[in-house]
């Protein structure tokens, strides 16, 4: 059996890097981050416990992919480039057969980002994984939740939905193929930080959210901030591939409610749609335009025709299920 520091040794320390902008990373009491001039660190923490925001039994190599995406995501939403993270978990054994693809999976994103493990804790308990991650932006660039503005268009980086689908089916709330069913579920446990796109919004777009726990509740965190209101058009929400094949009421249900997307919600003047479209080319990813911020307050919830609907649309919240 591993001790603590023999499974730190080896399987989350790493030759430092000649690009690192740690002074000092893991091994000492702390880390020490040196921002670049005219930066500003954008800093965020998520906890994932299993039971309740994975399976038990879940794929390490997914899992340590996801732990790290959904941090990533949120430097995204801002606008930032990651910089560096830590990791502190809890296991109830340290088996190597599961360290082994859950360190892979996590440090290999870390690498397609540029992003340093710097240090952090472990210790025998409950599976628990809490990622705290590092970015950089500009002074005044970062895309903050509070800066939507009246006349805005709302954006909708890649797609929603697979994701919740694959939790129905998981759930037995209905019936995919096979085929099906995996596709899905790689946007549930292998979600793409669109890190890229965020960057490339800086000086573009007003506010961003990351689509983490439903579309609906989140862009209503950017209306709740700003203190404006908007109109949604739920039929021109891009549904994925799988949810695409599935019955209106599903695809508007699930792109509205579904959570685990990990795609970026956005608002930018309606003056600078080419440099949206633009940012996303560059980015390397499709966005759709599903709708206006305006200054009454509340979601208004609209079809393709721009008639209302009667739809009481739901987010997750941890305390509520």
């Amino acid at each position: 059996m591993l001790t603590e520091f023999e499974l730190i040794s080896r399987y989350f320390t790493r030759p430092s890097r000649a690009d690192s902008r740690a002074a000092l990373g893991v091994g000492d009491d702390c880390a020490l981050l040196t921002p670049a001039p005219g930066m500003q660190l954008a800093i965020s923490t998520d906890m994932l416990v299993e039971g309740r925001h994975f399976f038990p039994h879940a794929d390490p190599y997914a899992l340590g992919h996801k732990c790290l995406a959904v941090n990533l995501s949120d430097l995204a939403a801002m606008g930032a480039q990651p910089i560096a993270f830590t990791l502190a978990f809890a296991l109830p054994e340290a088996r190597e057969d599961w360290l082994a693809p859950f360190s892979q999976g996590m440090l290999r994103l870390a690498d397609e980002h540029g992003c340093e493990l710097i240090g952090g804790d472990t210790t025998k308990g409950p599976l628990t994984i809490c990622i705290t991650v590092f970015g950089e932006v500009p002074f005044t660039q970062a895309l903050r939740r509070d800066a939507a503005r009246d006349g805005d268009d709302i954006w909708i980086s890649g797609t929603l939905g697979d994701a919740r689908l694959a939790l129905a089916a998981y759930r037995r709330e209905l019936t995919l193929t096979a085929d099906a069913h995996h596709m899905a579920a790689q946007r549930m446990h292998q979600p793409t930080p669109r890190v890229a796109l965020g960057m490339a919004l800086r000086g573009i777009a007003h506010a961003a959210i990351d689509v983490s726990d439903g579309l609906a509740g989140d862009l209503g965190h950017i209306l709740a901030r700003s203190r404006v209101g908007a109109r949604l058009d739920v039929d021109a929400l891009p549904a994925g591939a799988v949810l695409s094949t599935q019955t209106q009421a599903l695809r508007r249900n699930f792109t509205l409610s579904g959570g685990d997307d990990y795609e970026l919600c956005f608002t930018a003047p309606a003056s600078r749609r080419e440099q949206v479209l633009a940012a996303a080319e560059k980015a390397g990813v499709e966005v759709a335009r599903v709708g206006a911020i305006e200054s009454a307050p509340g979601l208004r919830l609209v079809d393709a025709g721009g008639e209302p609907l009667d739809l009481v649309p739901s987010s997750f919240d941890h305390f509520a299920s």
